[in-house]
């Protein structure tokens, strides 16, 4: 998959991602809307990416800084009353970042690719110094995300516009594999153990 990247969404994007959202939300009832989407981007530029395909929109991934327990409501947009203070705009910074939406388009699922995807954020987190990646599971896709070391919250109340089958998810990050120094004398550093989220 040589031919697939991970970039960062630019302006030029919008048209490709608006259209892969309505196509997979749309008939649920889940599907945001070009104006609420973009303001998730608008507040986190370098936590949103794209995967570039043959030139043109593979899929798309928009991530933010939320605390734990929170997540944007599918209703509002980011740029709305009341928002910034949901994010920790009031105080430091979210420790947790927030996956919010994750779409492939249909010629390219079954390829790991939003796996690859959620792994290339997974990195970014850590780099910036989040402890912890949320998501919030739709349609019963928590099956889907628990084998990838998200675990369900159920006690998180989300917001009514997810709809009744909707799970909070989170996930530890634990830090990234530390490399020997040059002198160690033991090459495989000892074991890592996975915090538990919550």
């Amino acid at each position: 998959m040589t031919d697939i990247r991970i970039r960062l969404l630019r302006e030029d994007d919008w048209d490709g991602v608006v259209a892969l959202e309505e196509r997979a939300y749309a008939a649920s009832g889940l599907s945001e809307g070009r104006e609420a989407l973009q303001s998730r981007h608008r507040a986190s530029p370098d936590t949103c990416f794209v995967l570039d395909h043959a030139g043109g929109l593979g899929g798309y991934l928009l991530a933010l800084p939320y605390p734990l327990g929170r997540c944007p409501d599918l209703s509002r947009s980011e740029d709305e009353e009341g928002d910034g203070e949901k994010r920790g705009g009031g105080g430091a910074r979210p420790t947790n970042l927030h996956a919010h939406d994750l779409v492939i388009s249909e010629d390219l699922r079954g390829r790991g690719l939003s796996h690859r995807l959620l792994r290339h954020l997974e990195d970014t987190a850590r780099a910036a110094g989040h402890r912890t990646v949320s998501l919030v599971a739709v349609r019963g896709s928590h099956v889907l995300w628990a084998p990838l070391g998200y675990r369900a919250r159920p006690e998180i109340e989300l917001p009514a516009s997810y709809g009744s089958r909707a799970v909070y998810m989170a996930m530890p990050l634990e830090p990234a594999p530390a490399r020997p120094l040059p002198h160690s004398t033991d090459p495989i550093p000892g074991p890592r153990t996975r915090a538990e989220v919550g």
